[in-house]
């Protein structure tokens, strides 16, 4: 049976609806002074008005021509922020793309450097297994295989909790985010301190996700850049949600001069995907504080959280 294809329609481009919409505009202009034209309606308007001269409707045209002038430069101005907001975007999807494809590169080169390598190391000592006729070789290459599968698990568990941090899953938000703060201090050598109120359980896959990385990526910043003597993570409630510090007594730096790299980016997106925001604190000399602030559901959950953290009476909801 024939197929038929249907011819998909032109792209009018930017300029061909710019143009189309100023002739219909020019059209309207003209039609408007022809009907005008025709039956006087400035002089019918006048007269219409000048009844209502006490209450200055006489003014009325000069004050719509005024507003008209006015919303024309609102939209000029909301069409600039348009443009602005859609650069931003396109170069923060080229600076994601760029962050996928290093990430997809650096877990390729650890399946090829890693885990094929102890694939290879088993298939050998199989191979040898099968040649060989003394037990004690047998044994000797079977206890080799092991150790060699006992590396590629480690390698796999090492690549999982990259890709997917595995401790919020077994443990939870709260023992993760102590789990992060207690190996980042042991790796940097600098204190770590992490405090936290009740009731963040249950908060969903998503925001347990958000802060986890977002503390992660901070704690990440504060080791390559900071020279930071300790550091301090905080989750608290507020009227409005949940709020994420992490603050470090280190370098600082001028957050105006400096571009923020792909991890902030990163951390921004993942926030703003949950209508939260985060934003960057510093001074030179005087250290970082990484703030993210997350919106609960609804606005009565974060209220009661917040009560109940403060020691005010928390309200029953309805």
């Amino acid at each position: 049976m024939a197929m038929t294809h249907r011819p998909f329609p032109a792209r009018i481009g930017p300029s061909s609806a710019a143009r189309s919409d100023l002739a219909w505009v020019l059209a309207g202009t003209v039609l408007t002074f022809v009907l005008s034209s025709a039956l006087e309606l400035q002089e019918q308007l006048a007269a219409l008005a000048a009844r209502f001269e006490a209450w200055q409707a006489d003014e009325i045209p000069l004050t719509l021509i005024a507003l008209s002038f006015g919303l024309a430069w609102y939209a000029w101005r909301r069409r600039a922020e348009a443009a602005q907001l859609l650069a931003h975007n396109r170069e923060l999807a080229h600076q994601l793309i760029a962050v996928q494809d290093s990430e997809r590169l650096a877990v390729a080169r650890e399946l090829h450097d890693d885990l094929s390598q102890h694939c290879t190391a088993i298939r050998i000592e199989a191979a040898y297994i099968q040649r060989t006729q003394s037990g004690a070789q047998i044994a000797a290459a079977a206890q080799r295989v092991a150790a060699t599968a006992e590396l590629l698990q480690h390698s796999v568990r090492r690549l999982l909790r990259r890709l997917r941090p595995a401790e919020l899953d077994e443990l939870g938000l709260v023992a993760a985010v102590q789990s992060l703060c207690e190996a980042w201090q042991q790796r940097s050598g600098a204190a770590c301190t992490f405090h936290h109120p009740d009731g963040l359980a249950g908060l969903g896959e998503a925001v347990d996700a958000t802060v986890y990385r977002v503390a992660q990526e901070a704690l990440s910043n504060v080791m390559r850049h900071a020279q930071a003597k300790s550091v301090h993570i905080e989750l608290a409630w507020i009227p409005t949600g949940l709020e994420l510090r992490v603050e470090d007594d280190g370098l600082g730096f001028d957050t105006d001069a400096r571009v923020h790299g792909l991890g902030l980016l990163g951390a921004t997106e993942r926030a703003a995907a949950l209508d939260g925001q985060l934003t960057v604190v510093s001074i030179p000399g005087a250290g970082t504080c990484v703030r993210m602030r997350l919106p609960l559901r609804t606005s009565r959950l974060a209220s009661a959280r917040w009560a109940t953290a403060a020691g005010a009476p928390q309200e029953s909801a309805a």
